[in-house]
């Protein structure tokens, strides 16, 4: 089952994320922007993130499509725009698993939801994408929230 967490370290639910697997010592990585950029300025060391060779957010986001076996991008909305959007298409020409969970319409379902996409796909790294905290400010929130129950109530 699950090996890994990757994502490109942005605010929002990436790091979100990405705090998760630090916590549970799960093993994280993933593609940041050369300089590892984030909109709050330079994402922390204490994150394993390898650099792309361009400082541009779409080669990030592709290169952790290309490298997990499934991608879930986190959100409060319903609809997926912008950065998210761009992820979801870039997991489509890729042939890889996408799955979007949004807290306004899987709510309390998301763990489990969660839980049976990595099981249908046999995911074993798994990028996790979403809105970044200026875009959402509760995405960090309901990552954060939706792995933990996930976690306690399915495990590894």
């Amino acid at each position: 089952m699950l090996q890994k967490i990757i994502s490109g370290g942005q605010t929002g639910a990436d790091r979100a994320a990405l705090d998760f697997a630090i916590a549970h010592g799960i093993p994280h990585g993933g593609w940041c922007p050369r300089g590892r950029l984030a909109e709050d300025g330079t994402i922390p060391l204490r994150y394993q993130l390898s650099e792309t060779p361009s400082s541009d957010y779409a080669q990030r986001t592709e290169w952790n499509v290309r490298d997990s076996d499934g991608t879930v991008i986190f959100s409060i909305a319903p609809a997926l725009a912008g950065g998210s959007q761009q992820t979801a298409e870039l997991a489509r020409q890729h042939r890889k698993p996408c799955f979007h969970l949004s807290r306004e319409r899987d709510g309390e379902f998301a763990a489990r939801k969660l839980l049976d996409f990595l099981v249908e796909h046999e995911v074993r790294t798994l990028n996790v994408a979403g809105p970044r905290q200026s875009q959402e400010p509760e995405v960090a929130e309901f990552t954060r929230k939706a792995l933990e129950q996930w976690h306690l109530n399915f495990g590894l």
